[in-house]
């Protein structure tokens, strides 16, 4: 027998289901998720910041060597990477207009050929006889369906368009955000000298709990467990810290 859970668990998938919340869903569209640029800055930041913090410290270097590094790295790689992502968004929309323009464009000038190639898509999906040609007829009736299926069936691209300035902006703030963290021991003690004593190794507590929120949040857009998303995302970042650590250690006698 099924449950108290399993059943409610049922009665969400069919109250999910509603005709017309289906319908509202179909003429929403997609939201644009801005989740994983989020994330992507988050752990990047956190992860190339601590980098810093692990070097110099094992280079034995000051405090305030750490800080100026660690912030000039929030700016400028926090910013690099913002740029970055704003221009492989930009481009991915283009590049999906063009392909738009493209097959609207032969549509124009042969539409049997592209009738054929809706016809075959269709066909490799199971569908045959009148059903495929009803289909065939219905999806070429229209050229908006028609271009919209050709960009997802033929190029394997989403029809949803991403703002390339918040899905910058978000990696930029998650960068900052994040990446400060691994500084904030310093910070403090350069606010009021001598009030952490281990700056280190807090900084470095305090960015392993960082990682695995971080890793947690993934975890959870991604569907996947969150504590083995937050486990392996500290792992990353420990490896890249440790080399870090390690390099600094090596090159400890250049700057002694």
């Amino acid at each position: 027998m099924k449950n108290h859970d399993q059943l409610d668990g049922i009665e969400d998938f069919k109250a999910h289901h509603h005709p017309h919340l289906i319908a509202q869903r179909l003429d929403d569209g997609p939201d644009s998720v801005y989740v994983r640029d989020f994330i992507y800055g988050a752990v990047d930041g956190a992860i190339t910041t601590f980098a810093i913090v692990a070097g110099v410290a094992g280079a034995g270097l000051s405090s305030s060597v750490i800080i100026i590094l660690g912030f000039a790295n929030l700016l400028a790689d926090g910013f690099s990477m913002a740029v970055s992502n704003y221009l492989g968004t930009r481009a991915e929309n283009q590049h999906r207009i063009k392909i738009r323009n493209r097959e609207i464009e032969e549509i124009k000038r042969f539409p049997e050929g592209e009738v054929e190639e809706i016809r075959q898509i269709y066909a490799r999906k199971g569908f045959e006889g009148s059903v495929l040609e009803d289909a065939v007829d219905v999806i070429t009736s229209d050229e908006k369906t028609w271009v919209d299926t050709m960009v997802q069936e033929e190029f394997g691209l989403s029809l949803q368009s991403h703002d390339p300035f918040r899905a910058g902006l978000a990696t930029f703030v998650a960068f900052c955000l994040v990446g400060f963290i691994p500084l904030t021991t310093y910070v403090a003690n350069w606010v009021s000298p001598g009030l952490i004593d281990y700056a280190f190794g807090l900084s470095a507590g305090l960015t392993v709990i960082a990682f695995f929120i971080v890793g947690a949040m993934k975890g959870r857009f991604v569907d996947q467990g969150w504590l083995v998303s937050g486990l392996e995302t500290v792992a990353i970042g420990g490896i890249a810290a440790g080399m870090a650590f390690g390099v600094g250690l090596l090159l400890k006698g250049l700057v002694a």
